[in-house]
């Protein structure tokens, strides 16, 4: 099944679009979130893992790059991989502790236990509750 993520930050205009596939449509909240999570670690290890042999940018891929203020080879130094049953205990205890809420078709799902329906039109948001943070401290 393909979905449509919503990521969203509270006092933030910008909505990040994530394309999403489903293996199996999950039945509750929580395996929804462990779903989400085991992709993304998944995603975040093999691009730790693939090997960048273009060692130059193309005058163009410069002034594309320049346009979005960073220009780098897209070389990552950091190769250490995710760990994905502590990235699953985190994302569980951030929502028990409301780090962020998550809306299915405008309705707010606020247990992991609570049953849930998703279709291939279905709106999934997750809103991250944390826009304080650091900014007065």
């Amino acid at each position: 099944m393909q979905l449509t993520l919503q990521l969203k930050r509270i006092g933030k205009k910008k909505v990040k679009l994530v394309p999403f596939t489903l293996d199996k449509t999950p039945k509750t909240l929580k395996q929804l979130l462990i779903t989400c999570v085991t992709n993304q670690v998944e995603a975040f290890n093999n691009k730790r893992l693939e090997v960048n042999v273009v060692g130059f940018l193309s005058p163009s891929e410069i002034q594309h790059q320049a346009t979005t203020g960073k220009v780098d080879f897209g070389e990552i130094t950091n190769k250490t991989l995710a760990n994905l049953q502590q990235s699953i205990d985190n994302v569980l205890l951030a929502f028990q502790d409301g780090l962020f809420v998550v809306f299915i078709d405008d309705s707010p799902i606020t247990d992991l236990k609570t049953a849930i329906t998703i279709t291939s039109d279905s709106q999934i948001a997750f809103i991250r509750m944390t826009f304080l943070v650091g900014t007065y401290w």
